[in-house]
């Protein structure tokens, strides 16, 4: 999975943001980043959602903001990659700058809570919770122009940044490796583990990516993600469990294996460190909150 930047830039030579209403059988596969922050909105289909190290299940009526330069997918499931399929994706993405409406405009006091939202946004942030108001009002700016949909977006950010019902997604030390510090190692390392995080992978094999010894690699892992390269891997592996888990396909036996542990044992054990519950009592609690 080839990490891509792609360039935007040409979107908004004429524009100070855009909107897009993205229709396709199914999503690009495509592991990407980009320097404008990204505010997308499901409106149809499902699958596995892929921000920084955070993979979890995506459907209807999602929202969710993204940073600038933070990887990001949306993987439709495999029916929607099926031939003759008619099953549809679908989302509007709101491509902007950080500086959009002016370098210092987020920096006044009233715009606070909205500047609070995009420091957030580097980690990516789903919003949860009642958001008909915020797609019904994300919906209808595509058919506004010019003054009314400057404002409209900006009316957007600030009922999303007013929202108290939200999560960020991707971990601290992800976010702290992929900036421009010189630690192109550990980005290749992360790229290896959202890759391959299925199959078996050793500390040898990522201190090799990343040029290192072992001791050494270990040592500096820890200190940019305060836990473990082996306490990193389970928990990108439990959250794609996790994902499976909702969807309701497969047994616990099934998606342990399928998420990379080779063990039941081993997988009960690592899923309620992470989520503190085990996978029985986290699919009742999922049915419980639907």
């Amino acid at each position: 999975m080839r990490l891509h930047l792609l360039d935007r830039s040409t979107k908004l030579n004429d524009f100070s943001f855009s909107i897009r209403n993205n229709r396709y059988p199914n999503f690009l596969k495509i592991w990407h980043y980009h320097p404008e922050f990204e505010l997308v909105t499901i409106l149809k289909s499902s699958g596995t959602r892929f921000i920084g190290d955070n993979i979890e299940q995506f459907n209807v009526g999602e929202v969710v903001l993204i940073g600038k330069n933070l990887p990001h997918m949306w993987l439709n499931d495999k029916e929607y990659f099926q031939e003759n399929t008619k099953l549809e994706a679908q989302a509007i993405a709101i491509h902007f700058k950080e500086n959009f409406l002016g370098k210092s405009f987020f920096n006044i006091p009233e715009m606070s809570v909205i500047k609070k939202m995009f420091e957030n946004a580097k980690y990516g942030v789903k919003f949860t919770g009642d958001l008909s108001l915020a797609i019904r009002w994300i919906k209808k700016i595509e058919t506004l122009k010019g003054f009314d949909k400057t404002i409209a977006l900006l009316k957007i950010l600030n009922l999303l940044a007013n929202h108290k019902d939200y999560k960020l997604l991707s971990s601290m030390g992800f976010v702290n490796s992929f900036k421009k510090t010189g630690r192109t190692n550990l980005v290749e390392v992360y790229e290896y583990i959202i890759k391959n995080f299925k199959e078996r992978i050793t500390l040898n094999d990522v201190a090799n990516i990343a040029c290192m010894n072992p001791t050494a690699f270990s040592r500096v892992f820890k200190r940019v993600n305060r836990k473990t390269f082996s306490e990193y891997l389970n928990e990108v592996r439990v959250g794609y469990a996790c994902k499976l888990l909702m969807e309701e396909k497969y047994n616990i036996s099934e998606i342990c294996f399928e998420s990379g542990f080779n063990n039941i044992s081993n997988f009960n054990r690592q899923f309620k460190k992470t989520t503190g519950y085990s996978p029985t009592n986290y699919i009742k609690r999922h049915l419980s909150l639907d």
